[in-house]
């Protein structure tokens, strides 16, 4: 094998690397922001659980205030019917009694069933709350797993950038050039091989001339389909696909 090849296969080697660490470092964002989206989920639901709770408990005291009040309006009817002497007009309020005793029993069922649905939330809140609590604890844990994550990456990045200056020191700047404008177009794959007379990277036939001079080992030989740099290693099979 060319050296050149050689080289240029240390440095595609140290390139996947470093594009694989850019990645994970780049997920460590949206694996924050997830947890950090759990939580904040977590914080609405126990708010909406308890602001239904609160709203229950005002329907409530709304409903005794009603209650207080046709109590009253009771009393005053009853004081009247003392001070009447006439016998219509304490027919009168005794209907007015009896309008709000009904309003009261209906009062008291809507109470009835609002307490049974104040129970209800108060369990809603209480499960909310747990939730909430366990939402809390998993996100501080995950987040300090993320951010220990980060820094070993960032440093591991940082080891792998210099590795690849330094592979790239060796290598002609020409053909530099030529591998740089191929990994930008073509991805990680750019130094491949020739097994079974295809190119490693486009899959495409390449010439038997294109298989002989990568046997040669005494050139830079291209894909004509692709321009990927193909290479060869003794004990390839390189029999044309038919």
């Amino acid at each position: 094998m060319l050296e050149a090849i050689e080289k240029l296969l240390v440095l595609q080697d140290r390139d996947r690397r470093l594009i694989r660490l850019r990645v994970e470092v780049a997920d460590i964002d949206p694996q924050r922001r997830l947890v950090q989206t759990r939580q904040a989920n977590a914080v609405i639901d126990f708010d909406k659980a308890k602001h239904n709770g609160h709203q229950l408990e005002s329907d409530r005291k709304k409903l005794e205030l009603e209650v207080d009040s046709k109590k009253e309006q009771i009393a005053k009817y009853g004081a009247q019917q003392w001070l009447t002497r006439k016998n219509e007009e304490y027919k009168a309020l005794s209907h007015e009694i009896e309008t709000c005793k009904g309003i009261i029993s209906s009062l008291d069922d809507q109470q009835i069933v609002l307490m049974e649905k104040i129970e209800a939330a108060e369990r809603q809140v209480a499960a909310a709350a747990e939730v909430l609590r366990k939402a809390k604890a998993d996100s501080a844990v995950q987040l300090q797993q993320l951010a220990g994550a980060e820094t070993r990456l960032r440093q591991q990045l940082a080891d792998a950038e210099d590795a690849r200056t330094a592979a790239t020191a060796p290598i002609d700047s020409i053909l530099l050039g030529r591998y740089e404008r191929l990994l930008k177009s073509k991805g990680d794959k750019v130094i491949v091989d020739i097994q079974r007379g295809v190119c490693g990277g486009c899959h495409m036939k390449v010439s038997r001339q294109n298989v002989i001079d990568c046997q040669g080992n005494r050139e830079i030989v291209q894909c004509p389909n692709c321009a990927r740099i193909l290479y060869y290693l003794p004990g390839m099979d390189v029999t044309p696909v038919e």
